[in-house]
């Protein structure tokens, strides 16, 4: 299957779709990952506390794919802020991954309580500039996290990864994206165990198109001109994840899927100016 490719600010592109990597470890975990890979996923989404960028740097390899076949985005913790720590901490990624670069590396959250993600950011222009890293991103970032770090060095994400789902769409960061140029890309994109699968929107959706609930829901994040990375250890629903470019949601179905939001619609208490990572 061929997925289209999303433009970044930089120059590079990602697909437009990605394949979540989180609590996929060990042989199980490599599995799942080259069943991905095998159904077409391009992207593969891991992080230093993922604890699994061995695995991801090994399903890659046995895929049989070359290495500039497949995007790796990986995540600085918060425990890493700190310049000379950062750059340590992608190094000893790439060592992991065993590879000679990294595709994205975002700072995974801004923890502003330490207050060093703005120090964190440095050093990740500073490694792309060595060849290090070919794209420099951020996740959970708020707009005034973004505006520290684009004032401070010049240089904007390329993408902020935060949590997006029909209950939590993100209205607001997605048009400071848009106004800023950074791809959105959305974590938890079906909500988890909060998956509103049964909310009519998405049934009525589903029934009209004859795909699943959560394809409803992926191509939703596409037609918002979000880049959702699902996740799923089931070569089914890995594919089926996938398949999203044979059908297109009206205008009416985005609005009454997006109308599903709610004010309480974090999947936990993420809340990026309080919630902390290390």
């Amino acid at each position: 299957m061929t997925i289209p490719s999303v433009a970044l600010n930089d120059g590079n592109t990602l697909p437009a779709v990605g394949f979540g990597t989180v609590s996929l470890r060990g042989e199980d975990g490599i599995t799942a990952m080259v069943n991905a890979l095998e159904a077409g996923y391009r992207l593969l989404d891991t992080a230093v506390n993922y604890e699994n960028e061995v695995e991801v740097g090994e399903a890659v390899r046995r895929s049989g794919l070359s290495r500039n076949e497949v995007q790796i985005a990986t995540k600085v913790p918060g425990r890493h802020h700190q310049y000379d720590l950062c750059i340590r901490s992608v190094e000893d990624s790439l060592k992991r991954l065993r590879s000679n670069y990294v595709d994205l590396v975002h700072i995974h959250w801004p923890n502003p309580s330490v207050g060093l993600y703005v120090e964190a950011w440095r050093a990740l222009v500073d490694l792309r500039e060595r060849g290090l890293i070919r794209s420099v991103g951020v996740s959970n970032f708020t707009e005034q996290h973004l505006a520290a770090v684009i004032d401070d060095s010049g240089v904007t994400p390329a993408v902020n990864q935060i949590e997006m789902h029909p209950l939590f769409p993100q209205e607001e960061m997605r048009a400071v994206h848009r106004r800023l140029g950074v791809v959105t890309e959305a974590w938890s994109p079906l909500a988890k165990r909060n998956a509103p699968y049964d909310a009519e929107p998405i049934t009525a959706a589903a029934r009209a198109h004859d795909v699943t609930p959560a394809q409803v829901i992926l191509r939703w994040h596409l037609q918002l001109g979000s880049l959702p990375i699902p996740k799923s250890s089931n070569p089914e629903r890995q594919r089926t994840n996938l398949d999203l470019f044979s059908f297109e949601l009206t205008a009416d179905e985005v609005a009454a899927i997006s109308g599903l939001a709610r004010p309480d619609g974090r999947l936990f208490g993420g809340d990026p100016d309080r919630h902390e990572e290390m």
